[in-house]
């Protein structure tokens, strides 16, 4: 359904750094590298940040990744906090999203909220 998505960032090379912390907590690496734009995904670019010279708006919106399980989702919100980024939650369980439902919250450099999130299905 989605083919890939997009955030505005106001420094390419900070924000760069947490997500690749982030991602390589949970196996993924970067796909494309540009000037301008990054972008990671498991077989093709499908989670991009670019810089247009625009500021973005913190707390407009998040985003949800996909962990293989607690661990991961632990890992990943450590990387994200070394390399940038906020706590906006700490990982534990979710109940009131689903009986194995397990996430943790980070704001990343900009503000925006990342989700880590492992039995969600």
């Amino acid at each position: 359904m989605i083919d890939h998505v997009g955030f505005e960032v106001a420094d390419l090379e900070r924000s760069a750094r947490f997500y690749d912390a982030v991602f390589f907590s949970l196996g993924v690496r970067r796909q494309f590298q540009s000037a301008g734009a990054v972008a990671w995904g498991d077989n093709a670019p499908a989670f991009w940040i670019v810089q247009r010279g625009r500021p973005p708006q913190p707390g407009y919106g998040h985003v949800a990744l996909t962990a293989t399980s607690r661990p991961a989702v632990d890992a990943a919100h450590r990387a994200g906090l070394q390399n940038g980024g906020t706590d906006d939650g700490a990982p534990g369980p979710r109940p009131n999203y689903g009986p194995r439902y397990y996430a943790g919250y980070l704001a990343d450099p900009d503000g925006l909220r990342v989700e880590i999130v492992t039995g969600n299905r």
